[in-house]
């Protein structure tokens, strides 16, 4: 609301019962995606379940930790963000980002 002509991005992990930690995490996805959709203009859900699933077929680890799933977070942001960061043709800015994305 202070900077009306910027736009704001998130990048969010979505709970899955089947990797749950705690039993509030639905809960807390559930209420907090009221203010995902008040507040942001663009947002990235990231599946849980899926970032362990690449983690023991893809990358071949038994029991991922903390700092793998982080890492292929990490690497989802700066896949998703290169057109932002470096020059090029498509996708010059996080607004045509958006567009694009949306169907």
């Amino acid at each position: 609301e202070e900077f009306p002509d910027r736009m704001m991005a998130t990048f969010s992990v979505m709970p899955s019962p089947k990797v749950s930690d705690t039993v509030v995490e639905p809960y807390n996805a559930t209420l907090s995606v009221h203010q995902l959709v008040e507040n942001s203009d663009a947002t990235f859900c990231i599946d849980n379940e899926a970032l362990y699933d690449i983690c023991m077929r893809t990358l071949k680890l038994s029991n991922p930790s903390y700092g793998d799933l982080n890492y292929l977070v990490s690497a989802v942001m700066s896949g998703v963000t290169t057109c932002l960061r470096f020059p090029g043709q498509l996708n010059s800015d996080l607004r045509k980002l958006a567009v694009n994305m949306v169907p």
